[in-house]
């Protein structure tokens, strides 16, 4: 029978990763754990550089930013996965969707803008110590927060255009845990190549030019720094870009992998289990690097735990 489109369509049904019912407890237990986890690292994280007089400088400033992002991404999709579970049910209504679609890309797309604007930072401080302080001072650092906050706003609005515009057929089974506008193109009924198009340029360009900055500013980092003589000024200069560079390679990593993945195999399932490493694994682990790399970090939670007990 050919589906038959529909004008009004009320909700769609999240197949999630495996359909096992056995499972769904141990999947219950393992986003539960993995989505409290997240929040309590980054939320210690804003605590710390908030209340810290130490922590008052742009770098800080930056990685607090970057935890809020991460608390907002992993909160699109995780509360209703719980919710779903919990009530043995799968729909979510049309209108949630769209509001997944939209704050997914502007997290994400926040939290790349932020690791880019980070780079500039270290890039900035090793690079022109001596002008670190009039450059990176406070209204500027202000300004690029409020900047990458809008591009990405952008980002994702256009995602959600493309998305609102598309119509769709009576098979409205979504085999993934979020709604995802891959996805949802095949799920369409009208034609998608525009639209597919338009995805990737949109992300070839929301994605490149961060990734761009990145590779520039640590090119000139990595120029810089081997032009020092002394091994332990080198050590020193390349330790104060370690964790920086840790959350890069597991956001872009994750992400680039999870791409390969779905591209290779023709299992949308498969593409949904590869997509809990850079929806969940990541945004859990940024605290754990830059809290256990970073000496500030560490010393400003030792005194406010001493100062609470």
């Amino acid at each position: 029978m050919e589906p038959q489109n529909l004008t009004g369509i009320s909700e769609f049904f999240l197949l999630g990763l495996f359909e096992d019912l056995e499972l769904q407890p141990f999947l219950f237990g393992l986003f539960l754990s993995m989505y409290l986890i997240t929040v309590a690292g980054n939320l210690l994280i804003i605590l710390a550089v908030t209340f810290d007089s130490h922590l008052h400088s742009p770098m800080y400033f930056f990685l607090s930013n970057l935890s809020l992002a991460d608390i907002g991404f992993i909160s699109t999709t995780v509360p209703k996965v719980l919710v779903n579970i919990q009530t043995q049910s799968k729909s979510i209504t049309y209108a949630y969707c769209l509001t997944q679609v939209s704050f997914l890309y502007l997290f994400g797309c926040l939290d790349s803008l932020l690791l880019t604007v980070m780079a500039y930072d270290r890039f900035v401080a090793i690079c022109h110590p001596l002008h670190y302080t009039v450059i990176m001072n406070p209204h500027f650092c202000g300004l690029l927060v409020l900047l990458s906050f809008f591009i990405s706003l952008l980002d994702s609005q256009l995602h959600l255009l493309m998305v609102s515009q598309l119509t769709f057929c009576t098979n409205v089974e979504i085999p993934h845990f979020f709604c995802d506008p891959p996805q949802l193109f095949h799920l369409a009924c009208s034609d998608t190549p525009t639209n597919t198009i338009l995805l990737y340029c949109i992300g070839a360009i929301f994605g490149g030019v961060p990734v761009s900055g990145i590779l520039f500013s640590y090119t000139r980092i990595v120029s810089s720094i081997l032009r020092v003589s002394s091994s332990g000024g080198k050590y020193k200069a390349f330790s104060t870009c370690g964790s920086h560079l840790l959350v890069i390679c597991l956001f872009y990593g994750t992400g680039l992998g999870v791409y390969l993945s779905s591209t290779v195999s023709s299992s949308a399932r498969n593409g949904a289990v590869a997509s809990v490493m850079y929806t969940l694994v990541t945004p859990m682990l940024n605290p754990f690097i830059y809290s256990l790399r970073n000496r500030d970090i560490k010393r400003a939670l030792q005194r406010s735990l001493s100062r609470t007990t």
